[in-house]
């Protein structure tokens, strides 16, 4: 039986919106663009995220995009949380695939994509909340034709090496 004047023990829920923009129509903004054309113009904003960027809130405006490297940071907030107070390791995940991905499509020419073949990741740290914002860095370190290799990492406000990953891709297209 619950008596409706009692406090909720765990305090008023809280919210967060999502939103995101039609995918179809970002495609359609990355023909004729090289991958890098591509990043640089959504640091720019002048094309919109991928929708997962709503959920995983990679900061693009501070993204830095060079050929093979790419660069952005992060700021977590409580709503990546897991039961013990630390950011949820799939977060972490979610920003090494995101870098790894995006190092790679700067490689890339028009009308060529990839996808993750695997990703490995190392976690050496907790992601604490009070680290600030989380600096992520992803590098090509072999580019190939229908395989290419990439590594990223993840550092903490005071540049400690939290976790790192990684990561093949599957080159599609061209």
């Amino acid at each position: 039986m619950t008596d409706s004047t009692m406090t909720d023990p765990w305090g008023s829920p809280r919210t967060k919106t999502v939103t995101w923009y039609d995918p179809a129509a970002l495609a359609a903004a990355a023909k004729g663009m090289s991958g890098l054309e591509f990043l640089r113009a959504m640091s720019e904003g002048k094309v919109p995220p991928a929708p997962i960027s709503s959920l995983v809130a990679p900061n693009w405006s501070e993204m830095n995009p060079e050929p093979g490297k790419i660069s952005f940071s992060c700021t977590v907030d409580e709503s990546t949380y897991n039961a013990n107070g630390l950011v949820h390791g799939g977060l972490a995940c979610a920003l090494l695939d995101t870098a790894v991905g995006c190092a790679v499509q700067t490689t890339l020419p028009a009308g060529v994509g990839y996808t993750s073949v695997e990703l490995k990741v190392n976690y050496l740290r907790p992601l604490r909340p009070e680290a600030g914002p989380l600096r992520v860095v992803g590098r090509v370190t072999k580019p190939g034709r229908r395989i290419a290799f990439a590594e990223a990492e993840i550092r903490d406000a005071a540049n400690a090496l939290l976790a790192t990953a990684s990561s093949s891709c599957l080159i599609i297209g061209g």
